[in-house]
């Protein structure tokens, strides 16, 4: 096998032998199907990548099809938000359809089966008909309505469409064989009767088709060449087969299904009902909120789509379910965002600094660069005046050799700035720090030349000035949840393991640089981490999120 092929994945291996195979590469069409019942999470962003990937590596056109046939949980807001995230990723597709623009055809299709004998009327229970299929080791039997006249379930069905009959009361199932050993080839049900209104079709029918009758027709009208499910589709492929060879024409193209694993996230729940229900419930505020798995909640957050984009080449196409570490997830933002989002300074948890050798009531402005590693980012001026802020957590009275921060008696560097040496400090009655007093080498401001400009100290600090400082508040997210399989706990409810401290909002202060962001502007916080300006935020009302620490607690906290 030649190295190419070898650094092809599974799916494009079986492209590649279609096309070997005589299937023409104009003929090459892929789709991406979601159904508009939620918002689109970080596991369907692996299969936006894979479909959209695959047209853009064949330059082959790639459908957006909603798979809206069930009216009952489907909304347009949904349809709107899976468009937005769909483009926010960098794809384009070719089509925008609805598998509600072949409601007509189906049904169609659905009378010529049942003129064949190859559908019928069922109006038993559905607890009696979950009995008679039987098990994966046990044949089912018949339905004692397998039988009916042709004329008779063409009736009923006709009663079904015209809604004479209540939901639940009636469906209509595949003739098949009900001792297959795929037991999805037991007479599966195609319609079911929903007297619910449909947010494109309103209320023109009260039948609709399951999921299985509408996926491999739909492929089928828009001559998709290949279409990629999930490994859950893996046992549906015979039924997804068996319809289409009920209407295929051999002058034209016979889609195939293959599958793959689906993606699964460490320390996150990925079930679009489970999400709703977090939701719903008032855990999160909404389904984009930076917490949630979603990609308007990984947008909201501060990831990049080259970051998802670049995870989901990272992670890889699976023929196997497995679960791929958050970590990964978060290495990639770190990545990107190294690159592109310019370093500024923020204290989330200030200590006031006074510099008493330095002149009262006089300021200037520093010349920093907003990324001292690489070109092209340019600077901005920052304030520098007698009294600063910096992390509380930044300065001790006494501490070992290894702490290099700043303590009484020793030097540090402030960013751009000059050394500063810790004389004294003021606590309060609880024994609490409130303010440290310094003194400062005035010859040793960063990059004016000077011989004290070269002094070498071991730590260098972030800081801001107080009377230059802007209010911002600053929303610190954690990890939803606190265990790595929140969902895999067949005795726990996954919501006994939402993490209490998934979100703490604190009020900050950055550099005054930043008073004009605009809302997703992505910043690195020197020292602390990616930050991203939220869309609540306006003026005079600053709000950050965090996106991800530059340091992994999570790490540290598992040893």
């Amino acid at each position: 096998m030649s190295e190419e092929k070898k650094s092809l994945n599974f799916l494009e291996q079986i492209i590649e032998e279609d096309l070997a195979n005589g299937l023409p590469k104009e003929k090459l069409r892929f789709r991406f199907p979601p159904e508009p019942n939620g918002y689109l999470h970080i596991g369907h962003a692996a299969s936006i990548c894979l479909n959209f990937g695959l047209g853009l590596k064949y330059n082959a056109p790639v459908n957006l099809r909603f798979d809206d046939t069930n009216p009952a949980k489907e909304e347009q807001e949904y349809v709107d938000s899976i468009q937005q995230d769909v483009q926010w990723l960098g794809f384009q597709w070719d089509k925008v359809l609805y598998s509600s623009n072949y409601f007509q055809q189906l049904y169609d299709w659905t009378i010529q089966l049942i003129e064949e004998g190859k559908a019928y009327v069922d109006n038993q229970s559905s607890e009696k008909m979950a009995i008679q299929k039987g098990t994966p080791t046990e044949p089912g039997v018949n339905s004692p309505n397998r039988d009916r006249s042709i004329e008779e379930n063409l009736d009923l069905f006709l009663k079904m469409k015209n809604g004479d009959f209540d939901e639940g009361s009636h469906v209509l199932r595949a003739k098949i064989d009900m001792k297959h050993v795929n037991m999805h080839m037991r007479d599966p049900i195609m319609y079911r009767i929903l007297k619910k209104h449909h947010h494109r079709t309103g209320n023109d029918w009260c039948i609709y088709p399951m999921y299985d009758w509408t996926h491999g027709e739909s492929d089928y009208l828009e001559q998709v060449s290949h279409s990629i499910c999930t490994l859950e589709f893996k046992s549906h492929r015979d039924l997804y087969d068996w319809y289409v060879d009920q209407v295929y024409d051999t002058n034209l193209l016979r889609p195939k299904q293959r599958e793959f694993a689906r993606r699964n996230l460490s320390y996150t729940v990925m079930s679009k009902r489970k999400l709703l229900q977090l939701v719903e419930e008032g855990v999160v505020n909404g389904w984009d909120d930076p917490r949630m798995p979603t990609i308007s909640g990984l947008r909201r957050r501060g990831y990049t789509p080259a970051s998802i984009r670049n995870f989901s080449e990272t992670a890889g196409i699976s023929k196997r379910d497995n679960v791929t570490d958050v970590a990964l997830l978060e290495h990639c933002i770190k990545d990107d965002l190294n690159k592109t989002a310019p370093r500024v300074m923020a204290v989330l948890d200030p200590v006031k600094v006074i510099i008493t050798n330095y002149p009262e009531g006089e300021e200037e402005f520093l010349d920093a660069n907003y990324n001292d590693y690489a070109e092209g980012f340019g600077s901005r001026a920052v304030p520098f005046s007698r009294e600063i802020y910096i992390e509380k957590e930044d300065f001790r009275e006494e501490a070992n050799k290894k702490f290099f921060r700043l303590k009484l008696g020793k030097e540090v560097r402030l960013k751009n700035a000059y050394i500063i040496k810790a004389e004294s400090c003021i606590k309060d009655e609880n024994g609490k720090v409130t303010e440290i007093h310094c003194t400062y080498d005035a010859d040793s401001r960063s990059g004016s030349g000077s011989e004290a400009s070269k002094r070498k100290v071991k730590g260098t600090l972030h800081w801001v000035s107080i009377k230059h400082a802007v209010s911002a508040k600053v929303n610190v997210y954690d990890r939803l949840f606190t265990d790595e399989a929140p969902d895999g706990h067949k005795d726990k409810d996954f919501k006994e393991f939402i993490n209490p401290n998934s979100l703490n909002t604190i009020e900050a202060f950055v550099e005054p640089s930043l008073k004009d962001a605009k809302i997703l502007d992505r910043f690195q916080f020197q020292r602390l981490g990616y930050f991203c300006v939220d869309k609540d935020s306006a003026e005079n009302n600053l709000i950050f999120n965090r996106t991800v620490p530059l340091r992994d607690s999570w790490a540290k906290m598992e040893k």
